[in-house]
């Protein structure tokens, strides 16, 4: 089997598979997508027996909005006895093209996945213990191993280099809500900021009387997140804000429009997750960065029923025109991360 298995959120897999045929008809590999509605997953079989492994090295997920994780497809096993799956999967793993450092034991990330994470659970220890034995781990090797389970007896086997792949298990970090924060959106930026800048990246980012303001900041979720790590943030919106977060001095609350804030001086961050049609919030966001409001920003949009891919390419590429405009070196990111629902999240960096 040639084949590209790419994990989604479930009920966009129109958009995983549209954005993938593109971004390979680009390269000058074509194909077609199997996307079953609400299944989180989309594989793509391009036309050349060779041509998924050459994608994934020619294609950096990054690029991928509604993709969390992927990999390139060894083969689907579809006979695994509950008395002994491993054996098979060792059998299957035996077409690597080389060995690999570590092993992911998945499921889509849907109900019916998520009743195979027992089953993940107790075959770990056995199966990386045969792999061992087959030779097919290694040290410092290049590659990692996903399996993902369709169902009991179900699964897709292929690979995925570390240095072009998620470090977790179908591209999904494991947070937990701290009890501290005023709301559960506080995770949609803690994982926007360990996705695009990695958990060293996000230290060096977010450091003590640092700057920012978080427009439509009401409860203060997103608020608490910077203010937990010093920073000193403008919390703009007509809401009220969580009197718990209040009490830390680091936040002064603004009774304002967001769209109409300006701030009096340059700040290092400006993050924003209103709900407001998606063209609006991004050019909101150009304007902050091409005007020098801000050098870093990471802001949510709110999809469409109809037309999500096109609704992102169309935001993105009004920043993008709009920073080139202005003459600007930026670097920009945009992911469906697990706590978004509705919405991508993106990051803008000046440099």
């Amino acid at each position: 089997m040639t084949a590209v298995f790419l994990y989604c959120r479930a009920g966009f897999e129109a958009e995983c598979a549209a954005e993938i045929q593109a971004q390979a008809g680009v390269r000058d590999v074509h194909g077609y997508c199997k996307a079953k509605p609400g299944a989180g997953y989309v594989l793509f079989q391009p036309g050349e027996t060779e041509a998924a492994a050459g994608l994934v090295q020619a294609l950096s997920l990054g690029e991928l909005v509604f993709a969390r994780q992927w990999f390139v497809v060894l083969g689907l096993r579809t006979d695994l006895p509950p008395g002994d799956r491993v054996a098979p999967l060792t059998e299957t793993a035996m077409a690597l093209p080389g060995p690999v450092a570590d092993l992911f034991l998945e499921t889509p990330d849907t109900n019916e996945g998520k009743s195979l994470s027992a089953l993940c659970r107790a075959i770990g220890r056995p199966l990386r213990s045969a792999l061992h034995e087959a030779g097919l781990v290694a040290e410092g090797a290049a590659l990692r191993l996903h399996i993902c389970f369709l169902s009991t007896h179900a699964a897709y086997l292929g690979y995925a280099p570390l240095a072009n792949s998620a470090p977790w298990p179908g591209g999904v970090p494991r947070l937990k809500s701290p009890a501290a924060a005023p709301s559960r959106s506080t995770l949609k930026l803690e994982e926007a900021l360990l996705h695009f800048l990695g958990a060293e990246g996000r230290d060096r980012a977010l450091l003590p009387d640092m700057t920012a303001v978080d427009l439509g900041a009401a409860p203060g979720g997103w608020t608490w997140q910077l203010t937990r790590r010093g920073v000193r943030v403008t919390a703009v919106d007509n809401g009220l804000m969580d009197a718990a977060l209040m009490e830390s001095g680091l936040v002064e609350h603004l009774r304002e429009d967001g769209f109409r804030y300006q701030p009096p001086q340059p700040v290092e961050w400006m993050v924003c997750d209103m709900v407001e049609q998606p063209v609006r919030v991004a050019e909101l966001a150009a304007r902050w960065l091409s005007r020098g409001w801000c050098r870093r920003t990471v802001f949510n949009l709110k999809l469409p029923m109809k037309k999500r891919y096109q609704e992102v390419q169309r935001c993105l590429g009004l920043v993008r025109s709009r920073l080139e405009e202005a003459g600007m070196c930026f670097e920009l990111g945009c992911k469906q991360l697990y706590h978004d629902r509705e919405e991508v999240t993106v990051y803008v960096e000046v440099i």
